[in-house]
């Protein structure tokens, strides 16, 4: 079982803009709050994603944006230095390793959609490795006429040879998948096939799949997320497979896989139920029936490695009179854990100190690696069961550094490492043992970055609480409050945000003397599952309140003011920059609104927002909708208030926030009069672009954007700061 630690929902996505004249009501007057309650939502028809009058609408809009955005003198320049960093033949291949190879997916000017490559680990030291193509993505979407992007591959183990390669129709969440074989490099004629839906396969053997698909009506959640698993052999109808395992409508989703180790053995098969987005019962088939194990909701198996399985809690978990703190990775001998799951004794592998948390894990085939956030700091440690007991020792990483692993080999004990922060690109680092590390590859610069320095900082928030944010900017930069200021966050699901290199922001922002924040609110994952949980449904206004904290912050020590303040967010960290400008429109003078969250009164009945219902709450329970009520962004676009000129992103194929949100607010904004802008890109899904012109050209709109907003006001604002 391969231990990788994920955190769902991550963002960091494209933007865009438009200076738009306001948009009519239906009745071609300004509506009234009283009038918006009486019409019931009068853009609810924009809520149809592909309708003609929808559509129509999008068209406009677009057609509006590109006017004001790409007709900038800047924008052509800012698009060709994005382009040119995002096909830069010097990029660094990431790979990983596999049976096969070390396989890796690149996207250039070439390949716009992107192939599947392999080489060898002697290879890709050189400076020119040697590729080998697997899959090309673009031939295969020219012969098939579809928008495909890749997805990834799942390969049978150990051999690795017959994999069900994903993909997805112009960037959508759901996918289709097929039987690919890796000696012939061709899909397998009468393969497996799986049509469009959410959820995966997992190989049982060569002829056998374990599959949780939408096999109707009865098989998908609230969410639309699959809750049966069936076993499908080759040869047989998918329709005949037998169901193996149902979980239940209510829940976000559910399924069954194998429980296996890095050497492929399996050792039985689990399940689980995921009961809300931060909530998962498990389950072990012991004696042809389903066991539930005796875990607490907020924890899991982890993996396995030197014969203990391992399993992670976000919660203290007390057995046998012995409490595991949250956060903690605690383990019990597989073969008596096996005989007997929920009375098997459990040992702890690793507890957190003060402002630490576990931030991803993966295993050798003799080690399990644990990357940690220390202080919002990387750090990785090794840990081996040994004598009875587990030991450890850190990875000699770099300091103040976000490090993390790579990649990693199930059969040696090969593993990579990378370290970077926002001025420094990224190094490799490879070991053959595990600890003895030897730098192979190091990113080149993207941007000039010797007169920019990093600090980190606390804002106080409302309650007291001190929030941690770094700022990005001009070294000896004067603090008048005249610096144009890019302040971004996520802040939700226990994700956390990291240093990392600024490859384009650098180069397009930073170097024209803009300053760029990034904060770690609460409900985030930066300092452990209580950072995160102490931020969650009633209590989510605690994240609105930690950013607006940075915002005062940064004015008050002087590194910029309101008129020269823009904030940006994706997904839930769309959320964050609608909650922000609603609740201070006095504060910044740009927001960035990306595929967001918005009309949180109805998330729950677009795209898949009732799967997040365990971070917001429900909007059905009228306690609940209280909270939510409080901070909706789209409620509060009311015709009384002044706003920024707020820019809207979305996509087209975003099956998991829907384009509605941004649709809908930015329709709203026009009924009343306000300025916006709003563009719809009619691909890529929830990840932003598919392909690096598409990605060059929402970064060039969203850096014009900005630096309209805060950047050409910045002499006039300096001259009065004098």
């Amino acid at each position: 079982m391969k231990l990788v630690s994920t955190r769902a929902l991550a963002a960091g996505l494209a933007l865009a803009t438009l200076t738009a004249a306001p948009l009519a009501a239906q009745d071609g007057n300004t509506v009234t709050d009283t009038e918006w309650e009486a019409n019931n939502d009068p853009f609810i028809w924009l809520e149809e994603t592909r309708s003609d009058r929808a559509l129509e609408w999008v068209a406009g809009e677009n057609e509006k944006t590109i006017a004001a955005l790409q007709s900038d003198p800047r924008f052509e320049q800012l698009k060709a230095e994005a382009l040119a960093i995002f096909n830069a033949d010097d990029r660094v291949p990431g790979v990983a390793f596999t049976h096969y190879g070390l396989i890796n997916f690149w996207q250039d000017a070439k390949n716009p959609k992107g192939i599947v490559r392999r080489t060898t680990m002697e290879s890709w030291r050189t400076d020119s490795p040697e590729w080998e193509t697997i899959l090309d993505i673009d031939a295969l979407a020219a012969a098939e006429g579809k928008e495909w992007v890749y997805g990834g591959m799942s390969c049978l183990p150990p051999d690795g040879t017959r994999c069900m390669v994903s993909l997805s129709d112009g960037g959508k969440d759901a996918s289709v998948a097929r039987e690919f074989d890796l000696e012939t490099l061709s899909f397998v004629e009468g393969g497996f096939e799986l049509p469009e839906s959410q959820g995966g396969a997992s190989w049982v053997d060569q002829d056998t799949l374990l599959v949780s698909r939408n096999f109707g009506p009865d098989t998908v959640t609230e969410s639309f997320y699959p809750f049966t698993t069936r076993l499908w052999k080759r040869g047989t109808p998918i329709e005949d497979a037998p169901e193996i395992f149902r979980g239940d409508k209510t829940d976000v989703s559910a399924g069954a896989y194998l429980l296996r180790d890095g050497e492929a053995t399996i050792h039985g098969r689990m399940a689980y139920r995921g009961i809300s987005f931060h909530e998962r019962l498990y389950f072990f088939e012991k004696d042809g029936a389903w066991l539930q194990l005796d875990l607490p909701t907020k924890a899991g198996p982890y993996g396995i490695i030197d014969g203990q399985i391992l399993f992670s809690t976000d919660v203290d978990w007390t057995r046998d009179g012995v409490t595991f703190p949250a956060d903690s990775i605690v383990s019990a001998d597989l073969e008596a854990w096996k005989a007997d799951p929920n009375g098997a004794k459990m040992t702890l592998v690793w507890a957190p100190g003060e402002r630490q948390t576990k931030s991803g894990a993966t295993s050798t085939k003799s080690s399990l690696y644990v990357s940690l956030l220390d202080n919002v700091r990387g750090k990785v440690l090794k840990f081996d069961y040994e004598g009875g007991q587990w030991v450890s020792q850190q990875i000699a990483l770099p300091e103040n550094a976000t490090v993390g692993i790579a990649t990693s080999s199930d059969e040696t004990d090969e593993i990579m490492f990378t370290s970077t922060d926002f001025l420094s690109p990224g190094t490799w680092y490879y070991a053959n043992d595990g600890v003895t590390l030897e730098v192979v590859k190091e990113s080149p610069e993207r941007f000039d970055a010797s007169g920019m320095e990093i600090e980190q900082y606390e804002a106080t928030s409302k309650d007291g609480t001190k929030i941690p944010y770094f700022i990005v900017k001009p070294r000896g930069m004067a603090m008048d409050g005249t610096t144009a200021t890019l302040l971004t966050g996520y802040g939700g699901f226990q994700v956390p945000r990291l240093p990392g290199y600024l490859g384009s922001t650098g180069k397009l922002w930073l170097e024209r003397g803009g300053a760029y924040v990034l904060g770690n609110m609460r409900g985030g994952g930066e300092f452990g599952p209580e950072w995160h949980q102490t931020a969650i449904r009633e209590n989510k206004q605690r994240t609105w309140d930690d950013f607006i904290a940075i915002g005062d912050d940064l004015v008050k020590r002087g590194f910029t003011s309101p008129e020269h303040l823009g904030i940006q967010g994706g997904s839930q960290g769309g959320l964050l920059v609608g909650t922000a400008f609603t609740q201070r429109p006095d504060l910044f003078n740009a927001a960035i609104v990306q595929i967001p969250l918005f009309d949180m009164l109805r998330y729950h009945l677009i795209g898949r927002g009732a799967s997040w219902i365990g971070e917001y709450g429900d909007p059905r329970i009228p306690e609940q909708k209280a909270w939510i009520d409080g901070y909706s962004p789209y409620q509060k676009l009311t015709a009384d208030k002044q706003f920024p000129r707020i820019m809207y992103v979305t996509s087209t194929a975003d099956d998991r926030t829907h384009p509605s949100h941004g649709r809908k607010a930015a329709a709203r904004m026009a009924a009343n009069g306000q300025p916006y802008l709003y563009f719809e890109e009619t691909k890529g899904g929830h990840s932003g672009g598919v392909d690096n012109e598409q990605r060059a050209m929402l970064q060039a709109m969203q850096w014009v954007y900005l630096m309209q907003q805060l950047m050409d006001n910045q002499a006039e604002g300096a001259a009065e700061a004098e």
